[in-house]
């Protein structure tokens, strides 16, 4: 892993990146939470995300947004942030030109910018949502190309998880959708589950990504009754 310094739309940014020793492998991007309420690219959620891209020997890039730690700029109220993201994913491709894959995740207020990146880069496949802000966030926009995974904890005291729960069913009744729901019996930051959140990304990566090959994921949806039994503990 090496600390990077990349350009953004309003200053550099600063990363850390690990490279894949197989430039085939997946490459994905890491987005962190709301900049203005102490979000970080060393927050636990964000941290785990990229360790478990690296365990699965992928390249991965996580950043500090605008105004963050030593990244440059101001906070821009998801505009400036989406352009950032934008333009760091063609750092990405630049970086892993013959990945079979792209990837972008965030968590809550990342969660956010990731989808809307996700509708505006045809070339990722694949996408993980943590607690993505369905609550005071419009979601009407997402037509979703890309298979993905969305986690919600059931605790979770800033975003209710029926509101997310409702998003991921918007996103599932959409033609040829491949989106997991995964609930866990956390709160907003998986305090207390943090190891279990990352077994769950780990399993998820790992199904998708075998032996060099994106893998397809059958169609996850539940009605509420089956789904609350089957809540991660």
């Amino acid at each position: 892993m090496k600390d990077v310094m990349l350009n953004g739309a309003g200053g550099r940014i600063e990363g850390k990146l690990h490279m894949s020793s197989d430039p085939s492998a997946p490459a994905a991007l890491i987005l962190h939470p709301h900049p203005l309420h102490g979000g970080t690219m060393n927050n636990k959620v964000v941290y785990r995300l990229f360790h478990c891209f690296v365990k699965n020997d992928c390249t991965v890039l996580r950043y500090n947004s605008r105004g963050v730690g030593k990244s440059q700029g101001k906070y821009d109220s998801g505009v400036g942030e989406r352009v950032d993201a934008s333009l760091l994913l063609d750092d990405l491709v630049a970086l892993a030109p013959e990945a079979q894959n792209y990837w972008i995740c965030g968590f809550s207020f990342g969660a956010w910018i990731a989808m809307e990146i996700v509708m505006r880069r045809p070339e990722i496949g694949n996408f993980i949502a943590i607690a993505p802000p369905a609550h005071n966030h419009d979601f009407s926009f997402f037509s979703c190309h890309a298979e993905g995974l969305i986690i919600q904890g059931t605790e979770d005291q800033i975003v209710p998880e029926e509101k997310v729960y409702d998003l991921y069913e918007k996103i599932s009744k959409q033609h040829d959708s491949h989106i997991e729901y995964v609930p866990m019996k956390a709160d907003h930051f998986f305090l207390d589950q943090i190891d279990q959140l990352g077994e769950v990304v780990d399993s998820y990566i790992a199904t998708q990504v075998s032996h060099g090959a994106v893998q397809p994921i059958a169609r996850n949806r539940r009605d509420r009754k089956r789904r609350v039994k089957e809540i991660i503990e």
